[in-house]
Order: structure tokens, then C-alpha cells, then sequence
């Protein structure tokens, strides 16, 4: 380039940077600008929520017109805010890497209750002005208040930081850029496959005019292809229900071991309960449709779903099952019981880590009422195991998620961070001991059965729709008089669980979290 560039940008500190970003790797490249600041309709209109401004675009609209009218030649945008039909005559030249998509639950310290999800105290005020935080918000804690929260980062965390709000919820890319301090609040942090971020939540995009190539070959300096390829699929989505900032929608792909995973969560209105669907595809080609019509107000739900564990009234699966039409039978097929009654103090003592892979080996633990030193830590699989910990007052140090890798994978993970330690395993009688197999020489290993499992003696067939199974256990005690019958699929929590079925050659559904969210997304995908 013979000149220098002009970058357009809004003028809010998030913005700034993210237009420093971009000039800096110009400069690299050997081509120098200056920054031109222009408001948006977003920045100017402070007292009201997005979704009653007029039409899109709030945050890019008024850079677009500086292009088209050549005061500027570059505007960089969050990718999350700009609409899915660009104007004639702009084209993205390139997108950023991506930053981390996690979304940051940041909780003033003296409202927070470890033993309620997401550690917010029971109806504590939540800041947003997003849809789609406040329906999956709702969706998991419906005593939550939400209120509106508007206005820049350090803005929002200042209203915050004044005691406005309990809590806001804001995504984590932003406070990474800015490099803000936050040790002044109680962060939960949330993986972008439990609370799903805005499609290219985390991306920059680098806009300019059609038909400028050499701009446009410069600037494929600056672009990431892998991206461009993940959050293509999340537009796409976005574009097929005409959504915008407003919708009350999310949807994040990722590419692992060459297969495209999405999560994708939609509801009517803010305060309506999501619909969510996870999908694993080779290919990208048609993956949005596909998406797309799962969520049609014409596809065909199945009408009943049997599950063998009781459901409670108030559990997500059950709000999310009678939201699209589904009833459901709930009840376990095997009965667990005590095998101790007394915790021998000795057998805590020194221990470094207690490792729990079920909600059963948690609760009976605790009822045993341990004495407990501070300086223990605690390992759980999955969000459903961390849930019942928290019901305790306790956090785990470490989290395996069963579905995402395989549970000797998980193992080798928490070896190298709690191998040559002392741990404690409370478990099931006749547990397969996985995990323990994979510690190193040198750790020292303690098994320790305080429950155990018997089957129920007499299973009445179910004719549900859908069977699913939450246990190997289970899976024995209704097949002992059972079979599936022609229509029926088979959903798995596990792969001990699927194992069973793969004995008997049956077909079946592992979802991709062994958990109530997982649950969900595994019956709506079928």
C-alpha cells in the first residue's frame, strides 16, 4: 500500500483495542493506518434494550456507510454484531482467531451461594440485556431476577462493582482483551457447550469494499481459515432464522478429530424455555439446514420418553421434555443401599484428593457426615456429579466430562495432575475402577465401597418412544424380562452403559454430556 489506511472502529475501550489489534498486524505486514471513530446507533441509544431498536446492525451499520461512502477502508467489527446480509458492495476480507467463546459469571462475593448452580444466591438479580442469557439463564435457575444491563465492559462491571446487580453475566473475550482485573468478584466460569455464546461470539471480522483485491490479499495475512470454517456453520444457522442481536439464540461449532460439533440453543422469547440440540457431522455442507429443521414447527417429536431414574418436577429434562410435548416415565430399576455406617478417621487422613464418578458415591459419602481437611481436594465426572457436590458447600478441583473424551482419557488427565498424591475413592461395591488403573507407580490409591446396587427382581416393559439408561445396572435389570421392541431407539448415559447394548447389538445414542443438558439434546436430535 502507498498510503496510509484508515480503520473505522467504535470508540468504546473493547473496540479500540480490537482496531489496535488489527493495525498492529498491518504494521507487521509492512502497511501503517490511523484509526477513525464512528458512533453507532448502539452507542448513541443507551436507554433501551436491543431487541426494541429498529432493525439490525445497532453496532455497524454507520461503519458499513463510512465504507460505502470511502471515508474509511477498513471497519472492524465484533463478528457476533454484525447481520448475516452484508450491503452490496462489502465483502469480509478476513476473520481473527478466536478468542476463548466462554461466557464469565462474575458474582458480587457476598452473594454467592456455591451450593446453587452457578454459585448466584437463591433470586439473586442478574444484569443482561441478551435473550439469549436470559432464557438459558432462567432455563437452569428460574429463581433467578434478570435485568437489563447496558453499555460498554468496564461500564457493566462498574454497575456491578456499585452494587447494582448480584451478579452479570458477560463473555470472557472481552475481559481477556482488556485485561481487566476482576479478584474483586466470585468468577464462574462457563464452557461454551453448557451455556451456548452468540454464533462468532469471540471473532473479529475485517470488513471492506468488493472488488479492492489488493486490500483484500493483504489482508489474508491476517486470516484464520479454521475459523472462518467453524463460525460459517454458526452464521449460516443464524441466517436460516432471520435472527439478529435480539433472538434468543445460540449456536457454537468447533472442529475436533475432523468432525464438526454444534451446539445450537433457540427460544421464542427471553424469558420462553430453550430448545437445545447438539449434532456431530463430517462435513459442513448442509449441517445448518439440518440444524435448522430440528427446530421446525412441523418435525414430529417423539411423545414419550422412559428414563430409569425418578425425574423431578422441577428438573431441566422434565421443563425441557414438556416443552416440546413430551411426557415422560421416570423410575429406577435398581435400589442402592449403605455398606457402611461409620467413616473410620483414619482413612482421611493426609488424603490429598477424593475422586467421585457418581452422584450416588457423593451422597452417601456425605452422609456420613466426613471431617473433612481444608486443603482436600475433589475430582467428579461430569456437570451432573459437580451439582450434587456443590448441594455439600464444595467445588470441584477437577472435572472429567465422560462424553467428550473417553474415561481413560480422563484418566490420564487427572494422573498428571494428582499422580503420586493420596486418594480416596469412594464408590460403588464392585466398582470398574478405571480411573485408579491409570494413576502412576507411586500414588497411593485408597478404594473405599460404601454402597452397593441390587436389581429390581420385576421390570415392567416400557412402550416408550425413547429408552434411556443411566446405568450398566439398569441396563441388566429390565433386559432380565424385556426386549426393545421395532420403533423404540436407545439413548445411553456412558459408555459402560452403551456397552451393554453393544453385547446385544442394539443401536444407540451416547450424548455428547452425561447430563441432564446432554439428556435433552440427545432426545431433541433423534
Amino acid at each position: 500500500m502507498d498510503r496510509k489506511l484508515i480503520i473505522g472502529t467504535r470508540g468504546s475501550e473493547l473496540a479500540l483495542w480490537q482496531a489496535n489489534f488489527v493495525k498492529d498486524r498491518l504494521l507487521e505486514l509492512g502497511v501503517e493506518a490511523d484509526l477513525k471513530i464512528i458512533k453507532t446507533q448502539g452507542d448513541k441509544i443507551l436507554n433501551l434494550r436491543l431487541d426494541k431498536l429498529e432493525g439490525k446492525g445497532f453496532f455497524t451499520k454507520e461503519l458499513e456507510e463510512g465504507l460505502l461512502d470511502n471515508s474509511i477502508d477498513i471497519a472492524v467489527h465484533s463478528h457476533k454484531d454484525l447481520p448475516t446480509q452484508h450491503p452490496a458492495g462489502l465483502i469480509i476480507a478476513a476473520v481473527s482467531e478466536r478468542e476463548d467463546p466462554h461466557e464469565l459469571l462474575l458474582i458480587l462475593k457476598d452473594c454467592v451461594d456455591i451450593k446453587q448452580k452457578l454459585s448466584v444466591k437463591y433470586g439473586g438479580m442478574v444484569g443482561t440485556s441478551s435473550n439469549r442469557r436470559k432464557a438459558q439463564l432462567l432455563a437452569v435457575r428460574p429463581d433467578l431476577e434478570i435485568e437489563d444491563l447496558r453499555g460498554n465492559v468496564p461500564t457493566r462491571i462498574q454497575k456491578l462493582r456499585d452494587e447494582d446487580y448480584d451478579a452479570i453475566i458477560i463473555a470472557k473475550a472481552g475481559v481477556f482483551r482488556l485485561g481487566i482485573d476482576l479478584s474483586e468478584f466470585h468468577v464462574e466460569e462457563i464452557d461454551p457447550t453448557e451455556f451456548i455464546p452468540s454464533p462468532a461470539q469471540g471473532v473479529l471480522a475485517i470488513q471492506i469494499r468488493e472488488g479492492n483485491q489488493d486490500l483484500y490479499d493483504l489482508l489474508q495475512g491476517l486470516h484464520h481459515a479454521d475459523v472462518a470454517e467453524v463460525i460459517a456453520v454458526e452464521r449460516k444457522v443464524l441466517n436460516l432464522f432471520n435472527g439478529g442481536c435480539h433472538m434468543p439464540l445460540g449456536c457454537f461449532c468447533r472442529k475436533e478429530n475432523g468432525k464438526f460439533q454444534v451446539w445450537t440453543s433457540k427460544a421464542d422469547e427471553g424469558d420462553s424455555f430453550p430448545s437445545r440440540l447438539f449434532i456431530e457431522s463430517d462435513t459442513a455442507d448442509g449441517l445448518a439446514e439440518r440444524i435448522v429443521a430440528k427446530f421446525s414447527k412441523q418435525r414430529k417429536y417423539p411423545s414419550k420418553v422412559f428414563i430409569t431414574r425418578e425425574i423431578s418436577e422441577y428438573s431441566y429434562f422434565r421443563k425441557a421434555m414438556e416443552a416440546n410435548g413430551i411426557s415422560i416415565d421416570g423410575r429406577s430399576l435398581i435400589r442402592t443401599f449403605p455398606i457402611i455406617n461409620k467413616l473410620d478417621p483414619y482413612i482421611l487422613r493426609d488424603v490429598d484428593w477424593i475422586f467421585f464418578s457418581s452422584k450416588n458415591a457423593i451422597e452417601y459419602f456425605f452422609n456420613l457426615d466426613p471431617q473433612l481437611s481444608k486443603k482436600t481436594r475433589f475430582g467428579v465426572l461430569g456437570r451432573a456429579s459437580e451439582e450434587t457436590l456443590r448441594r455439600f458447600g464444595k467445588v470441584p478441583h477437577f472435572n472429567g466430562e465422560e462424553e467428550g473424551i473417553h474415561t481413560t482419557e480422563i484418566a490420564k488427565e487427572f494422573a498428571s495432575i494428582a499422580g503420586g498424591s493420596k486418594i480416596l475413592f469412594p464408590g460403588a461395591k464392585g466398582s470398574l475402577r478405571t480411573i485408579q488403573q491409570m494413576l502412576p507407580e507411586g500414588t497411593r490409591i485408597i478404594d473405599l465401597p460404601i454402597y452397593e446396587t441390587v436389581l429390581e427382581e420385576k421390570v415392567e416393559q416400557s412402550h416408550a418412544d425413547v429408552l434411556i439408561f443411566t446405568s450398566p445396572s439398569n441396563v441388566e435389570a429390565y433386559f432380565e424380562d424385556n426386549l426393545i421392541e421395532p420403533e423404540q431407539k436407545v439413548i445411553c448415559i456412558g459408555r459402560s452403559t452403551g456397552k451393554k447394548f453393544d453385547e446385544m447389538g442394539v443401536s444407540y445414542t451416547l450424548p455428547y454430556s452425561p447430563d441432564e443438558l446432554g439428556l435433552s439434546e440427545a432426545v431433541f436430535g433423534l
